[in-house]
């Protein structure tokens, strides 16, 4: 597990919200709708 900004383990969650807005600094909020409309391209 990686350790958050204080030193402590990071849990599935907080590495989950992190690593979301990651994204969406670095990709914006239009790359999230654009992954839910292929999600739904693809579902049985």
């Amino acid at each position: 597990m990686a350790e958050n900004n204080q030193g402590r383990k990071m849990s599935y969650e907080e590495a989950g919200r992190k690593g979301g807005e990651k994204t969406k600094n670095k990709h914006g909020k239009k790359h999230f709708s654009e992954i839910g409309k292929n999600d739904n391209n693809h579902s049985n």
